[in-house]
């Protein structure tokens, strides 16, 4: 079960990339909404990533998880109704990734 989660976190995240450059401009990155949340800064989280910690962890400990979940889950919605709507994408497969996604950050510890 592991490997499944690890092969459906990369495709969701390979979609999701894809699509993130093109709107790039309109969303932060998980390091900006981590650093935000925390109140560090972007160089610091990215060195406690660089550590190994992810930035859900980085959350978690500064007591922010659950915005940093909402914050990161408004984004991947954004960006799924938008290739939608650019027609990427059926509504189908936006509903399967995002649902995907919503038990990804419902697993996370």
């Amino acid at each position: 079960m592991n490997k499944f989660k690890k092969l459906l976190a990369a495709t969701v995240i390979t979609v999701l990339g894809v699509s993130g450059v093109v709107y790039a401009a309109d969303f932060k990155t998980p390091a900006e909404i981590s650093a935000a949340l925390t109140g560090k800064s972007i160089a610091e989280v990215n060195q406690e990533r660089s550590g190994g910690k992810t930035y859900g962890t980085i959350a978690k400990e500064a007591g922010k998880l659950d915005e940093f979940k909402a914050q990161m889950l408004e984004q991947k919605k954004a960006i799924l109704d938008q290739r939608v709507k650019d027609g990427k994408m059926t509504q189908q497969q936006a509903d399967q990734i995002l649902a995907s996604i919503n038990t990804n950050l419902a697993s996370f510890p």
